[in-house]
């Protein structure tokens, strides 16, 4: 199953199509912007969060789809992933997830991580998408594409086919070596390692 997730990042400049989603779902802050955008928020399968952000204005026309989540000690994004693995979700596409405030954005990408061996989850902003991808991965891009490769921490013995500056066996590391703003050549991308996370960054 496939969801369609907004969360209370920058809201996105166009809304994306609604095919081809079984579920579609936003946090409540997110649901702000949804309003504001002239979402079909009929469309909407649920809305979570501890609304600390919601006025409540709507809760008689949609208190149907609030699903209530207090726990502080994980944001709003996390608990939405785990809402959406109990209705058997296991691909999510995210809109929200960058700009704002960037404690968010950063705290977005480490919920992700934690996920990522149970759901795959892409991200979609203005300039890109970027997903945590596996040991072994290959796409299309197009000639000329920005890619960036950014480790999350470290990411061992990277080697990669079809980018202008390759890597051969070499180690990232937030620390030490980070590998954005790449460019793609040709219409094929490949990318293996062998420990570690790997953020791939495709420019839209």
């Amino acid at each position: 199953m496939k969801a369609l997730l907004f969360i209370n990042g920058e809201a996105p400049k166009k809304l994306p199509s609604l095919d081809g989603f079984d579920v579609i779902a936003c946090t409540d802050g997110a649901f702000h912007y949804l309003k504001e955008l002239d979402f079909p928020l009929d469309q909407l399968d649920f809305i979570s969060g501890d609304f600390d952000s919601h006025s409540g204005e709507d809760s008689g026309v949609y208190q149907d789809k609030f699903i209530f989540t207090p726990d502080q000690d994980k944001t709003d994004f996390q608990k939405a992933l785990e809402l959406l693995l109990e209705q058997g979700v296991s691909d999510v596409d995210v809109y929200g997830g960058s700009g704002g405030e960037m404690d968010h954005f950063l705290g977005n990408l480490t919920v992700a991580s934690f996920f990522k061996e149970q759901l795959e989850i892409h991200f979609f902003d203005e300039f890109s998408t970027y997903f945590f991808i596996p040991n072994s991965f290959k796409t299309k891009v197009s000639d000329g594409q920005l890619v960036s490769l950014y480790p999350f921490p470290f990411t061992k013995n990277v080697t990669t086919k079809g980018l202008n500056w390759s890597l051969n066996g070499e180690d990232l590391d937030q620390t030490k070596r980070i590998g954005t703003r790449n460019i793609a050549v040709g219409e094929h991308l490949e990318i293996d390692f062998d420990e570690g996370n790997l953020l791939l960054f495709l420019g839209l």
